[in-house]
């Protein structure tokens, strides 16, 4: 099958849903398959078609300037159409991929002029805001718009499949008469280490973006009563692009005298290998969208027990128990370590195609 991919951007390492398509795509070409990646939005200046090799597979990835006119995007689009011929186009869906607000207005009615003779599918990373308790006013407002934009570009394209990455967001879909079937994601980072075990820590990882908000203090506060449960001294490891919080979050770790690194942006090589040394991963992304985080999905894949950290967000409606995380809760942390299925690639890419295989 030949099958082409739109998201919005295809910047390495610097967007998590483009290294995620790039690592299905070159799984899909490995099987035999044609895939290439188009992206609408990116953050470069020219037009450029280039390869962008995934786990030793090139991968043909088109590009468009965020700043291109529209009427210029459909061009390049439709040459790319005209050259490849998919049998799919596949849209990776988050709405502040295609616009910074949120609001791609623009998308529906742009995605209805492509022509070809292909089908469609579209994969929601990302829903609208407003589905939690604690959303402000504005939020909720934007959301509503959010889902009129959502719905006109289902209606626009006449979607023949779609996919979500977990029950919540499958549950609200359906709640608007839209059926997705749920397709796990894989991490952004492949599984290329061998796991040392003679280490001299009970190692705590924290990989990527940190949250606001998460009672990271509490925490500490918490892991140092129970901290007899190791047989060995406490280590966090900070790897990745933290952001502005990691200050915040070593200086409750000297408060502690708890010892810790920080290693910044790594090889993918480098990253894989501190995944497989950890003991626990460290994920401050809210609970209930913990699945389409691809930091929980890089901890499956390295078969590591992750602890959630992260602030209250609670949907208003279609809560369920999330199988493999540790929810942390104040006064009540019991890190009991589980048997963690680690995420096949493989099994992801024979569930997309299987699906779109009976289109």
């Amino acid at each position: 099958m030949d099958i082409l991919f739109l998201c919005g951007s295809a910047e390495l390492g610097n967007d998590g849903v483009g290294d995620y398509t790039r690592r299905l795509c070159g799984k899909l070409i490995k099987a035999g398959h044609r895939a290439q990646i188009l992206s609408l939005c990116d953050q470069i200046i020219y037009y450029s078609s280039e390869s962008q090799v995934v786990e030793e597979i090139p991968v043909i990835v088109h590009r468009i300037p965020a700043s291109t006119p529209n009427k210029q995007r459909l061009i390049w689009l439709q040459n790319v159409l005209k050259d490849f011929e998919p049998d799919l186009i596949s849209l990776q869906y988050v709405p502040y991929s295609f616009n910074p607000k949120g609001l791609p207005f623009w998308l529906p009615s742009y995605l209805k002029k492509i022509r070809g003779n292909h089908k469609w599918h579209i994969m929601f990373h990302e829903l609208w805001l407003g589905i939690d308790t604690e959303s402000s006013l504005k939020h909720k407002l934007i959301g509503k718009l959010q889902q009129v934009i959502a719905k006109k570009i289902i209606q626009n394209i006449k979607t023949d499949f779609i996919n979500t990455q977990n029950q919540l967001y499958q549950y609200f879909l359906r709640s608007h008469n839209i059926n997705a079937e749920i397709l796990p994601i894989c991490g952004n980072i492949p599984l290329t280490a061998v796991k040392i075990e003679s280490r001299e820590f009970a190692q705590f990882v924290l990989f990527g973006t940190i949250h606001n908000g998460a009672p990271f203090e509490d925490f500490i506060e918490d892991l140092m009563i129970t901290s007899g449960q190791f047989s060995k001294p406490i280590k966090f490891v900070f790897i990745g692009k933290n952001g502005p919080e990691l200050t915040n979050y070593t200086a409750i770790l000297d408060y502690y005298n708890i010892r810790y690194e920080v290693l910044g942006i790594q090889p993918e090589n480098v990253i894989s290998q501190v995944l497989r040394n950890s003991d626990f991963g460290i994920s401050t992304t809210p609970y209930y969208q913990s699945e389409k985080s691809g930091v929980y999905a890089a901890y499956k894949e390295h078969q590591l027990n992750t602890i959630c950290v992260s602030r209250n967000w609670t949907p208003t409606k279609g809560k369920y128990v999330i199988p493999q995380i540790i929810k942390y809760e104040k006064n009540n942390l019991n890190i009991v370590p589980m048997n963690i299925e680690g995420a096949n690639l493989n099994n992801m890419a024979d569930q997309f195609i299987n699906s779109i295989s009976v289109l």
